[in-house]
């Protein structure tokens, strides 16, 4: 037994360099490649996921723009087919005032023209009632003969 203590010993001897030379290459390992290489992965992450909360922030702003957009747009729209109608109201008032005028107008020049028709109308009856009594012993002197008692 005390040979293979002996032989443990001295196992165990020529193992600690080999031992200290693991220990110092996993520690420069730690440091030197696993230390940066972590960093560099977490700073690549917080990029990424900064990156996508960026993007997502920007999106929701074009969203909200896009929003505010269409909303001034039919605000627009309203206002546009507001002007469109009071501008037919306005037409339509000229319109029947230019025909109120026009219908005015004619009654005035129809009102003219029976004044004229009456007027022409009494001057006529007159001459008939005043050529009446002539038209009459014309008529009389045609129809009667002379000798009847009528003279010419």
């Amino acid at each position: 037994m005390q040979e293979i203590v002996q032989q443990l010993e001295t196992l165990f001897i020529g193992s600690v360099p080999t031992i200290l030379l693991f220990i110092v290459l996993v520690l420069a390992y730690q440091f030197l490649i696993q230390g940066p290489l972590t960093a560099t992965l977490d700073k690549r992450r917080a990029c990424t996921a900064g990156a996508i909360e960026d993007a997502q922030r920007a999106i929701a702003q074009a969203e909200a723009k896009a929003a505010e957009y269409a909303a001034k747009l039919r605000q627009a729209r309203g206002e546009v087919f507001k002007i469109r109608e009071e501008r037919l109201k306005q037409w339509n008032a000229e319109r029947d005032a230019a025909l109120d005028v026009a219908r005015k107008a004619a009654g005035v020049k129809v009102s003219q023209a029976k004044a004229e028709l009456e007027a022409e109308a009494a001057l006529a009856k007159t001459a008939i009632q005043a050529s009446a009594s002539d038209l009459a012993r014309q008529v009389v002197r045609a129809v009667l003969p002379a000798t009847a008692g009528g003279s010419r």
